[in-house]
């Protein structure tokens, strides 16, 4: 009796299974054709890590406290800098990160005293070898504060 039952309960479940196909045929798609249409992202959306521009400064505000790299559970930062001043604070030389093996959980960026780390809304971001996934942040900002500058000086030309 029990064989008869087992028939019995997975012909039912086929069938139900087979209920929400033909339901699913009958409604809008869903799916997105990612490279041409683009979805907007969530203001939630946490991407990578990056360092801040700050509009006061036009920079990052780090201190190289370390704190971001001490927190890290994957160890994956590395944070250098240097003294410029004998009693003055440290300046940033190299920010090294490697997002092939950081877990994203921005244990980094809560931690940061002066707020200098933030979540990026890029999701973009590929490398087609495990080397190109080792990127420095303090360069990538200061290529970022040249495309800002370079883009003011457009609009700034279109203007007048």
């Amino acid at each position: 009796m029990s064989y008869f039952k087992e028939i019995f309960y997975g012909g039912l479940s086929l069938v139900e299974g087979m209920l929400v196909t033909v339901r699913r045929l009958f409604q809008p798609l869903v799916t997105v054709q990612y490279p041409r249409k683009k979805i907007p992202l969530s203001s939630a959306y946490r991407g990578h890590i990056e360092l801040k521009i700050f509009e006061d400064s036009g920079t990052h505000k780090c201190i190289v406290c370390l704190n971001c790299e001490k927190t890290c559970p994957s160890g994956v930062i590395r944070v250098q800098g240097v003294k410029q001043k004998e009693k003055g604070p440290k300046t940033l030389t190299n920010y090294v990160i490697d997002f092939s093996k950081c877990s994203l959980c921005g244990l980094c960026a809560e931690i940061c005293p002066t707020q200098t780390l933030q979540y990026s809304k890029e999701y973009e971001l590929v490398g087609e070898t495990q080397s190109d996934c080792v990127i420095d942040l303090f360069a990538r900002l200061a290529k970022q504060v040249e495309e800002k500058e370079e883009q003011e000086k457009k609009t700034q030309g279109l203007a007048a």
